[in-house]
């Protein structure tokens, strides 16, 4: 029993899909994407539309229809749009400075670290304590905004570190007398 997507993927303008078995590569204004899928699944075009099929009902075939659905909608939206992460950095005398590509971060320690990004993935800071990860690739933006992150997680006593922006951070009652 073969089954189509219910939601079919639109395709705006300026964006081509090419479909090949086994991958799927998608270019637009700002950039090209690949990607390999299971070649189960059945991907096809019709109408400006992205229609993805599965061959059985099972559970395995179920989750890579919704995986590979998923995949593919991200990356249209990544060469239309583009994906970016914000992090925001507290703390006294926490900042962040752009050289050239590079993002240079000053957080506590005794050295600066100096953060260069991976092909595809442009930095930001419009101030000095925020930081715009932009890029098509939605998986290659959170994680490098995921590594940036991990340099000063936020810690829970002052909550000085790095953070995305709109996160919570728990935070705990210190020593009392």
């Amino acid at each position: 029993m073969s089954r189509i997507g219910r939601k079919p993927i639109e395709v705006p303008g300026g964006v081509t899909v090419t479909v090949a078995p086994g991958r799927v590569e998608v270019s637009g204004p700002l950039g090209d994407l690949s990607q390999v899928v299971p070649q189960r699944m059945k991907i096809e075009e019709k109408d400006g539309q992205i229609l993805v099929t599965r061959p059985t009902d099972r559970s395995e075939d179920r989750a890579l229809h919704g995986l590979t659905r998923t995949l593919v909608a991200n990356m249209i939206e990544g060469v239309a749009k583009g994906y970016s992460k914000q992090l925001e950095i507290q703390g006294v005398g926490y900042r962040a400075v752009l050289k050239g590509k590079d993002i240079e971060l000053a957080v506590g320690f005794s050295h600066s670290v100096v953060i260069q990004p991976r092909a595809g993935i442009d930095f930001e800071v419009p101030a000095p304590t925020q930081i715009i990860v932009k890029g098509t690739d939605k998986q290659m933006v959170g994680q490098t905004a995921a590594e940036i992150r991990a340099v000063r997680p936020p810690e829970p006593y002052k909550g000085k570190g790095i953070r995305y922006v709109g996160e919570h951070v728990r935070r705990k009652v210190g020593k009392r007398a």
